[in-house]
């Protein structure tokens, strides 16, 4: 799967541990940065993630930061980006069978690399539920539905 990944200078380095995952695990990783320390805006990180999500070159996505909440935000401002923020694998599945968020987005300041690891697992196996789950998904690109 190609898998895009994008974090602020707070969730750099767990963005590294989990896009060097990906690969070993076979996944075709598109990495947007940042790359290091310095202080970063979020927004522009999200609003990369959520266009690569939007044109098609990546199927999920993943969005970093320091609680995580800052770049979902920021993700879902691009429409056709479906970004739930989450910290426990539940949350992971039920965002993909619920929602078909495509993209999911973590805090480095809250969450560990194994948690990370198994929402991004839980995440990418999870298929979305359709059903009466996508009359509610068609209402989140248009409320007028």
């Amino acid at each position: 799967m190609r898998i895009a990944i994008a974090s602020d200078h707070a969730a750099y380095e767990l963005k590294a541990v989990l896009a060097d995952w990906l690969r070993g695990e076979g996944h075709a990783v598109l990495d947007l940065g940042t790359d290091g320390p310095a202080s970063v805006d979020y927004p522009d990180f999200g609003f990369a993630l959520g266009k690569a999500i939007a044109e098609g070159s990546a199927e999920r996505g993943v969005a970093l930061c320091g609680s995580g909440i800052g770049i979902s935000i920021a993700v879902n401002r691009v429409r056709h980006a479906r970004c739930a923020l989450v910290s426990e694998p539940l949350s992971a599945r039920l965002a993909r069978e619920h929602n078909d968020a495509n993209v999911i987005a973590m805090g480095a300041r809250l969450i560990g690399p194994e948690m990370a690891k198994a929402c991004v697992t839980a995440f990418l196996a999870t298929e979305f539920g359709g059903d009466r789950h996508q009359r509610r998904v068609d209402k989140l690109t248009d409320p007028a539905l």
